[in-house]
């Protein structure tokens, strides 16, 4: 019976559709996430009797066919990219983007990461850097004297050291942004790699056309709303007992027929 196999991919993509769920709803409070929706796509199709064919002598064509379907399958999984709300933190290192564009990492193995964390630190030099020391490009470094930061909306880095009343520029933050950020490959730590599908990155200042603004002493929140993740997660259980009752369906009709072939 064709149902039992059909009936096993509708539960292995539900299976995956709460796995994406639980992982969206562990990262409620993680900076800058980026939720994930679990798209499917139906599988192939037998044709028992195919939709146009001729029907007789007369040039009759069949107006709708038979075709049996054979389940599921999990299509992508595309990160939704939108907005998240923005959060006061009152710490001076931290930045959220407002609009466009990623904070750019160097990793040590010489790629560029990218990123919409913004909780940033000094290391011991003094450079802004990540929470996992990973230093921010390009290089800003804070003098060990500055008692004062502040970053404009235009990422400006100025510093007030000693008693000057006059700040010092010590630094510019720069944005990237990409076609297809969706196309990004996330590798954990809340960082992002270029992909061929993302598209190669285009950098500026923020507050330049097509690039956000940054503001201090905010943290971007993720973008993951408890209430309708929830209902999908319900959706998602209901789905697979659907699927587990038409197994069960399925081999009790099987023993009925073994019972009639007896």
């Amino acid at each position: 019976m064709k149902s039992l196999q059909i009936a096993a991919t509708g539960m292995m993509a539900q299976q995956l559709n709460v796995e994406v769920i639980s992982n969206n709803i562990a990262n409620m409070r993680t900076t800058g996430y980026k939720k994930v929706r679990a798209e499917f796509q139906d599988l192939l199709y037998q044709d028992v009797r195919r939709v146009g064919a001729t029907s007789s002598d007369a040039g009759t064509t069949v107006p709708s066919g038979i075709q049996i379907g054979f389940g599921v399958k999990t299509g992508a999984t595309p990160r939704v990219m939108s907005q998240g709300n923005l959060s006061s933190t009152e710490k001076e290192l931290d930045v959220a983007i407002r609009g466009e564009g990623y904070f750019q990492v160097n990793l040590p193995n010489g790629q560029t990461a990218y990123t919409r964390d913004g909780s940033f630190e000094l290391d011991a030099q003094g450079r802004l850097v990540t929470l996992d020391g990973f230093e921010i490009q390009p290089g800003i470094t804070i003098p060990d004297n500055a008692r004062e930061i502040t970053i404009n909306r235009e990422g400006t880095v100025q510093v007030l050291v000693d008693d000057d009343t006059a700040p010092q520029e010590v630094g510019q933050i720069q944005l990237a942004r990409f076609v297809n950020k969706a196309g990004l490959q996330a590798i954990g730590d809340n960082l992002f790699l270029e992909t061929p599908s993302s598209g190669t990155p285009t950098t500026g200042n923020p507050g330049d056309a097509g690039f956000g603004s940054v503001l201090q002493k905010f943290l971007e929140s993720a973008n993951v709303n408890a209430v309708a993740e929830l209902s999908d997660l319900i959706a998602a259980q209901r789905a697979y007992e659907m699927n587990a009752r038409i197994i069960s369906s399925s081999d009790e009709m099987m023993s009925a027929a073994t019972q009639i072939l007896r």
